[in-house]
């Protein structure tokens, strides 16, 4: 299983959110580069980018500050938040992210999404963030009316090999991640899951990986002091 450790990106500072509430937010790094180093350093190989103003708003605000992560820490860099057309794909692939995460666009227009699945094939990646087990977009501030079970279900249809999940109901509070959702997608469906939202202990990691998952998402419990990379990379393998 892979690790990817998360950097949340607002006003080109690291931060996390407490259940993806704007208002709830704690700024952890004014230098998220080096944080990304840190990273690295400690055995990572992958990094979890998200412009949190370009989820919310639609618009690249730290994509400057994300591209420079994705040149200069030597990790590999996907990246979510605001891409939600074709230009803003193809200025992400060029800058060196190896992937791109279509969230809000993903869900409310499904031709598009077919359309840049059939052109880049796996460098699209689809964030599904479930709140109650619905589909949440713009930045979790808004909640759709469908099922993500239903959702995960078409994008596989679609061709879509890789589904980053979110527990909105966990991320942020240390208190453990969703192993029952992630293990029935995983079992229901064909497609690399990405587990997101309360991944806080190595116990967690050893759950996940014992599901078969394709990979974690890392953030506050890093953050926090409370998971050491390194060993949560150990974890995985």
């Amino acid at each position: 299983m892979n690790i990817f450790p998360a950097v949340d990106l607002y006003d080109g500072m690291a931060v996390r959110l407490l259940h993806g509430d704007y208002d709830k937010m704690t700024v952890y790094s004014k230098d998220p580069i080096e944080k990304a180093r840190e990273f690295r350093d400690a055995g990572a190989e992958y990094i979890h980018l998200v412009d949190l103003q370009g989820a919310r708003d639609g618009a690249g605000v730290n994509f400057k500050t994300a591209a420079r992560i994705a040149r200069d820490s030597g990790l590999l860099a996907e990246l979510g938040g605001g891409i939600r057309d074709e230009d803003a794909i193809k200025r992400a692939l060029d800058a060196g992210f190896f992937r791109v995460i279509l969230g809000t666009r993903a869900l409310e227009d499904r031709k598009f999404l077919e359309n840049v699945v059939g052109k880049y094939g796996d460098k699209i990646a689809v964030g599904v963030d479930a709140r109650d087990g619905f589909v949440a977009v713009r930045g979790w501030t808004e909640v759709s009316d469908i099922d993500c079970f239903d959702f995960v279900r078409e994008l596989c249809d679609m061709g879509v090999q890789t589904v980053i999940c979110t527990d909105i109901s966990k991320d942020g509070a240390l208190r453990g991640t969703n192993t029952e959702l992630f293990g029935a997608l995983h079992e229901k469906f064909r497609i690399n899951i990405v587990a997101s939202g309360g991944v806080s202990t190595l116990e967690d990691i050893v759950k996940l990986r014992a599901l078969g998952l394709y990979g974690a998402i890392i953030g506050k419990a890093l953050y926090a002091g409370n998971m050491d990379l390194r060993k949560a990379c150990e974890a995985a393998k």
